[in-house]
Order: C-alpha cells, then structure tokens, then sequence
C-alpha cells in the first residue's frame, strides 16, 4: 500500500516557547473550567437519584445556579479555551511557521476576562438563567460581558489563523493549503460565521436591557438569534475533536488518512449548512411550519458529513490494527494500542458519539421532538456528544498535548486508560437513565430532588442510574486531573519534538475540482446566502425588534 506523506509532515517543528506557554495555560484555563463544571455536574446527577448536595457546595444557593454554572463553564468555557489554544497549534504545525504573537496574547487575555466576568456573576447569584439564557431571564450585565468578551477571544484567534495563512499563501503561491491547515482555518471560518446570531443577540439586545438602556427584551427574536449560534456551536466544540480523529489518531494507531479530499468535504458541508438552529424551535409559536419543516430537511443533511467521518475514521483505524497484524473481520480492533490513553480515550468517545448522533436524528424529527421536548432525553442526548465525543476526546489528545507543550513524560498511562473506561461507562449508565426517563416524561432542567409531588415509578429507576452514572464520571475526570496534575508537576523531563502527524493514502491534487476547495471564499458566500433564505423572512417580519417582555429573575 503506497501512503505518501501529506505536506509537511517530516519537516522540523520548532513553536517558540513563549508561544507553547501561552498555548498551554490558554488549554489549562479549560480545564480549570471542566474541573468547576464537572463537580457541579456531579450534584445535577446526584439530584435526579433524590439527593440534595447543592447545600454542600460553597456558594451554590439553588439547583438553577449549580446547572447554570455547569453549562457555561463546560460547554462554553472549556470549548472556546480548548479550541483557541489547540487549533493554533494545529494551524501552526500544518504551515510549519509561528503565531502571531499579538493575536496569540490578547485572544489569551479576552478569554481570561471574560470568564471572570461571567464566573463573578454566576457565584454571585447574579445569573442563574441556565447555558442558554433566554430572555426575560435576566442576567448581570457583567455575564453578558463576560460572554461576549469570550466570543470575542475566538474572533481573535480566527485572526491569528488568517494572518498565518495569508503570510504562507505568499511564501507559497498556487500552492493547495496543507490539510492540517485546511481543516484548523474551515473550522474557525465556521465559527466565525455562526457566532453572528449570539454576538448581535448579547451585544445589541441583552446587554443593553441588562444596563436599563432597553426599555424590554424580544423573547422569540432573542430565541431566534441564540439558536441561529447554539446550534452550529455544538460542531465548534466537535470540528478540533474531528482534527484530531482525522490528522492525529490515525498516526497514533500506525494508520493512516484514505483520503485528503473526503476530510476537505467534510469539513466543507459543516460549513455551508449552519442554518440548523430552527429545529430547536419545534414548538415554538411565530415560526411558520414551512420554515421547520425547511429546517428539518437540513438537519437531516448535516447527518452526512458524520457518516463520512464515520467511515474514514474507522477505515484508518483499521488500516492501524491490520497493519500492527490484525487479521480477520473484527480482530484488528483488539490490536489497536489500547494501553495507550490517548487513543483509548478517543476510540471510546467515537463509540459513544455514534449513540449521540442516532439520538441527535431522534430529536431532529419533528414528531419525535413533540415527544421528548424538555425532557430528561435531550441531556441524556448531549452528554453522549458534548459531555463524551467532545470531552473524552479533549483528555484523550490532552495525553499527547500536555506532554509536548510542558516538555514532559506522561505521568501514569495506565491510571489514564482506567480513567477512560470509567468515564466511559459512567456515561453509558447516565445517558440511559436520562433517555429512557425523557421517555417516561422525566423533565429536564427540574430540581427533582425537592419536587413535592409523586413521581412515576419510571423515573426512579432512571434517576438511580443518571446518580451513579453522573458519579462515575465524576470518579473518571478525577482521575484525569489527578494525571494532569503529576504529568506537570512531576513528570519527567522529556524532549517532544513533534505532534502526532497522519500520513495520507490518496494526497492533495494540484489540479480538477479538487482546487476548489481551497477556494474558501466561495464556499463563505455559499454559506452566507443560505443563512439569508432560512433566516431571512423570519428577521425581516421581527424586525425592528419588539421589546415587550420585562426583566424576570426566578432564581
């Protein structure tokens, strides 16, 4: 089998070490974030199996704020500070050349701040209006701030990739943009577009109304924006996971990538299909039934590039366990290095993913929504997704990363595979607890352990296995910790030159259709003119906006 090496791929790599460093603590403020939420997670676990330890947690006055502080920090915090740091490594690497360090530094210091604003806010009390923050819940302006200074810190980054890909086109003029640079810049380019809605939802009508400066908010316009982002942002916490599945874990495993056009198109159907959000609003009132149904249809669509990854990871994967002498149909699996962390934390996100997603068309079929709407389901949804494809996955590569940007050996290997398959099956356990009380009509987003009435005796079971699911999980990210922790402190010293680099079976074509990809401005238009046939009808019919819902503070 011929697999020719991708560009770039055996040239040296040196990062500047003030550059590493920022890299690295921008990484570590995520996972102080994932520290916080996932202790908090544990008690929103705990809850559902009737015990109350929210009274334990030091200025955690209600559920409410312990759930809010869970969703911002893991699905906000943690992703944007991963994300920032891990792609400009990727992007730096696939281009062999350094950050801008200006952009590198202030998109460091946006996140900082605005994860101290909005974590004062939180702790005070102040915002217990849940991740998703719709209006008339009001929050502190300085959570609005604080949010919109993150965003912001991704923008930032977004520079920093450009300004690294501008200055390589020049020093490399009609030359196809390296894969691993491909896919680092399409996912920020992704990003930067969906975060339109949130950005224009915060900045022009939440912060405003929470200074007093709005005389109400627009609750379904409100909706409408945060869900033009809170959708497409479940792919940026995904698109690095699928950097590394794709350029990364194939090497780990002594594999290699089929095809350098397929993770080019998948990467490019995420980006043209970001109008996907209405599908949140199934039940909502003012958006007509052609819009969702419209919608719908494009939700089903954004299935196909996860088909792809599929198929392409699983391909390299076994491409890996063959050629370690693998044989038969399914025997290469168990010639996969599993004692390597880094790979069994990631393979078993995969495995958990494929559930998220078969229960992500659940809730994209309208009928099905109708059923399992605001209940238990949706959460038993996501932590499949978000909660284990995202960040397993995270401490999977976190196993590699953390060892080349502190110059160190990784500190027990073995702990780390442990640590995967607790978490692993936690989850398994949790997620079934979730959906099949969704199904019994379990609610979410409920502090059940204090609920006065009598539940169905549905619920019980499922709330037992979401307590001891949620607390092997939390058994499991402590024991990552615990592995970060030693690995940075204590770990021997150990020269890492290099990150895990795939080779390629098919490489780039220099000419035909396939240069059109790197063409990125089409595609943006492309982009840019569905979001204006979904959207555009509904915005203009709620525009200018219609401020009629006064501030509400439940909690």
């Amino acid at each position: 089998m011929s697999t020719p090496v991708v560009y770039g791929a055996n040239r040296p790599f040196d990062l500047p070490s003030a550059q590493r460093r920022i890299i690295a603590w921008t990484i570590y403020v995520g996972f102080f974030a994932l520290a916080v939420g996932v202790a908090n997670g544990l008690a929103q676990a705990l809850n559902y199996a009737h015990v109350d330890i929210f009274k334990y947690y030091p200025g955690m006055r209600t559920y409410y704020q312990g759930l809010t502080v869970h969703g911002v920090f893991n699905a906000v915090v943690l992703t944007f500070s991963f994300a920032n740091g891990f792609v400009q490594l990727t992007m730096a690497r696939g281009l062999n050349r350094p950050c801008n360090d200006f952009l590198l530094r202030a998109g460091f210091a946006a996140l900082v701040i605005g994860a101290v604003l909005a974590a004062y806010a939180m702790f005070a009390g102040k915002a217990s209006v849940l991740y998703t923050f719709y209006p008339p819940l009001m929050a502190h302006w300085s959570f609005y701030l604080g949010l919109a200074l993150i965003v912001i810190s991704t923008w930032l980054t977004s520079a920093n990739l450009f300004a690294m890909l501008s200055a390589w086109r020049r020093e490399h003029p009609g030359e196809r943009i390296p894969l691993l640079a491909y896919i680092s810049v399409v996912t920020y380019i992704f990003w930067d577009i969906s975060s339109l809605g949130i950005a224009v939802e915060v900045v022009l009508l939440l912060l405003p109304w929470s200074l007093g400066w709005l005389s109400g908010a627009a609750p379904l316009l409100s909706r409408t924006l945060f869900w033009l982002t809170g959708h497409p942002i479940v792919y940026f916490w995904l698109l690095p996971v699928y950097i590394s599945w794709y350029a990364m874990v194939p090497k780990q495993v002594d594999g290699a990538l089929f095809s350098d056009a397929v993770v080019r198109l998948v990467f490019l159907m995420f980006l043209c299909i970001i109008p996907i959000g209405f599908h949140h609003q199934f039940v909502d009132p003012g958006v007509s039934r052609g819009l969702k149904f419209a919608v719908a249809v494009l939700t089903f669509t954004v299935f196909m590039p996860s088909l792809l990854t599929a198929f392409s990871v699983m391909y390299a994967l076994e491409i890996g366990g063959r050629r370690r002498g693998g044989k038969g149909l399914l025997s290469w699996i168990f010639k996969l290095p599993w004692g390597n962390p880094s790979v069994s934390a990631q393979v078993l996100a995969m495995l958990a993913f494929m559930l998220g997603g078969i229960t992500g068309l659940m809730n994209a079929s309208y009928n099905m929504n109708l059923t399992i709407h605001n209940t238990a389901f949706v959460p038993g949804h996501f932590h499949l997704t978000v909660g284990t494809a995202v960040a397993l996955s995270y401490m999977g590569i976190a196993y590699w990363l953390v060892p080349f940007l502190e110059q160190k050996e990784l500190w027990g290997r073995r702990l780390g595979v442990f640590q995967a398959w607790c978490y692993f099956i936690g989850v398994l356990l949790l997620a079934r607890g979730l959906i099949s009380g969704g199904l019994a009509g379990m609610p979410r987003r409920t502090a059940i352990s204090l609920v006065p009435y009598q539940e169905p005796a549905g619920w019980r079971i499922a709330g037992m296995l979401v307590g001891v699911g949620g607390t092997l999980m939390f058994i499991g990210a402590a024991l990552f910790f615990l592995v970060l922790f030693m690995t940075v402190l204590f770990g021997r010293r150990k020269e890492v030159r290099d990150i895990p680099f795939t080779e390629t079976i098919q490489p780039p074509q220099s000419r035909g259709w396939q240069v059109t990809m790197d063409r990125l401005s089409y595609w943006v238009a492309f982009s840019f003119v569905l979001i204006a046939v979904v959207y555009g009808p509904f915005l203009v019919s709620h525009l200018p906006p219609r401020l009629v819902a006064q501030p509400f503070q439940a909690f």
